[in-house]
């Protein structure tokens, strides 16, 4: 089972929050999301554990436990939604030229038509 484990302390690192969770059973993978940019921990990560079971009795003893001083959030994890929005169409060009074009979309709702110079509507966009 995958595990959501938010309001991590931003100094926790892999290793103790594997060991938090070792002690209700096996852990298959513990992974701590950091941002790309800073390098830093972004708060939150996910642990994997063979067994339902135990999975679900670390959930129940470590949500609103305390590590490090903040009280961590735990439930199962949500399998990732496909899809999303769409990306929406961009500015046109000068000189009262036409709009900007529709965005790609993946859900098949098209992206909106932009705004030309003088903020006049261009076109809209197309599911395709």
């Amino acid at each position: 089972m995958n595990i959501f484990v938010g309001s991590l302390p931003y100094s926790l690192q892999e290793a103790d929050l594997q060991q938090l969770f070792e002690a209700y059973g096996e852990v298959s993978t513990v992974k701590i999301i950091i941002d790309r940019e800073t390098g830093r921990s972004k708060g939150f990560g996910f642990v994997e554990m063979p067994d339902d079971e135990t999975a679900q009795s670390a959930i129940s003893g470590l949500n609103g436990s305390q590590v490090a001083g903040r009280s961590i959030a735990v439930s199962q994890a949500e399998d990732k939604k496909t899809g999303g929005g769409g990306r929406s169409g961009g500015f046109g060009g000068g000189n009262r030229g036409g709009g900007g074009g529709g965005g790609y979309s993946r859900d098949n709702r098209g992206g909106g038509g932009g705004y030309n110079k003088d903020n006049n509507r261009g076109g809209g966009g197309s599911r395709w």
